[in-house]
């Protein structure tokens, strides 16, 4: 990469508050789902279009992440970017205004649409701009970010929305704020001599990576069990609080930001070890919310959940950008973030497939996602062997 221009803390700031936007375009609403629900009640369907509100932009994310990653590396992932904030805001702002259940969901499918930009393009930005120990410093980093965000955008939501369950769609104005910002801090990085020269070469290392968005897919999954799932099992035990859920959600997210810092603290350890704790620790913690008997056991489960969840990420994107070149890291990133989001988007409809939309069967599915996740704990054992095997045609065509 060239080394016209040295990165430093503002860009890292920047690409990681960055990154924080499509969290909020992923929790923020979560508290007032059901107001939501309740104001759309005469709605047909509204139980579902109600969660896919929430969750439709994962889905948008999943679809078009990939495309994102092709245009950021081809065309530059500073103009993506910049489009993709300013998507941001008019489709996120949209439903202040909207009076209809199913075009508050089209508009969330706008607000993925720009959130594949902005995540994929901040994410290879931070793998252009940082090499070595800064760029996984930095990756771990962005997991912090992304979960202390995600505290305190559930915790506001949930303020925010205790009188009116419109008012925290204010927030995507946010995407306003950092587009003349990003405009004036950020540049676009390009390959150096060496790396130009082998990048018609290249193949894609789809063998080596597919392993990982298989799991990046679980690890969503897993992401979005409690910010879309406590609410209701709150509900169950009378407690309808917007403010309540969003404190629970908050304890969740603060246990993510927990589990993020302990990805530095536990490096030494070889990456299926991670993992294996990593989905340990959701299932636990899953185990715990579903036998919950009381709001204080929900927080206390959700807390342990967030542990697991947190450590899982930063695990999984700094083993996929550590087997991409330079002229890859855009699809990288974009696959990434695609197999994140398809498992948050998949999330509430595999708990719905359990419960078959009874609500009290709601602690039910939440124990087998629970069991599945400690299951796959100990498989993570064995896929580091097929990742090695998986991964050897491709050193052997390099």
């Amino acid at each position: 990469m060239s080394a016209e221009r040295i990165a430093g803390p503002a860009q890292s700031l920047l690409l990681l508050f960055g990154s924080c936007l499509p969290v909020l375009g992923a929790v923020l609403i979560a508290p007032v789902l059901p107001r939501m629900q309740e104001h759309f009640a005469d709605t047909p369907g509204v139980e579902v279009l109600t969660p896919i509100a929430l969750t439709i932009p994962a889905l948008v994310i999943a679809l078009i992440a990939p495309f994102a990653g092709v245009i950021a590396d081809r065309v530059g992932r500073k103009p993506l970017l910049l489009t993709s904030l300013l998507l941001y805001a008019l489709c996120g702002l949209l439903p202040l205004w909207l009076e209809s259940l199913p075009g508050i969901v089209a508009s969330r499918a706008g607000l993925g649409l720009a959130e594949a930009g902005i995540m994929t393009c901040c994410t290879a930005l931070m793998g252009d701009y940082y090499q070595g120990d800064r760029r996984e410093r930095l990756f771990a980093l962005q997991m912090v970010a992304t979960s202390l965000s995600a505290a305190v955008f559930i915790a506001l939501g949930g303020a925010l929305g205790q009188s009116d369950w419109r008012v925290p769609f204010v927030l995507y104005a946010s995407g306003l704020i950092f587009l003349p910002i990003m405009a004036w801090l950020l540049w676009e990085p390009h390959a150096s001599h060496s790396e130009a020269e082998v990048k018609s070469a290249e193949r894609f290392p789809w063998s080596a990576l597919l392993p990982l968005y298989a799991l990046t897919v679980l690890a969503g999954i897993s992401l979005f069990i409690v910010p879309v799932q406590a609410g209701y099992l709150l509900t169950l035990m009378h407690v309808d609080s917007p403010q309540q859920i969003g404190l629970t959600m908050g304890a969740n997210q603060l246990g993510v930001l927990a589990g993020a810092l302990s990805f530095r603290l536990l490096s030494g350890l070889q990456r299926k070890s991670l993992l294996l704790i990593a989905f340990a620790t959701a299932g636990f913690g899953g185990l715990l919310m579903a036998q919950a008997g009381n709001h204080a056991v929900v927080i206390i489960a959700v807390l342990v959940n967030g542990l697991g969840i947190g450590l899982m990420l930063p695990t999984l994107i700094t083993w996929v950008m550590s087997r991409v070149s330079f002229a890859q890291r855009g699809r990288a990133s974009g696959g990434f973030t695609a197999a994140l989001f398809a498992g948050e988007f998949i999330s509430p409809l595999v708990v719905i497939g359990i419960t078959g939309g009874q609500l009290e069967a709601l602690p039910a599915a939440l124990t087998v996602v629970a069991i599945a996740q400690c299951v796959l704990a100990f498989i993570c054992l064995g896929l580091h062997r097929l990742f090695r095997a998986l991964a050897e045609p491709v050193h052997a065509l390099a």
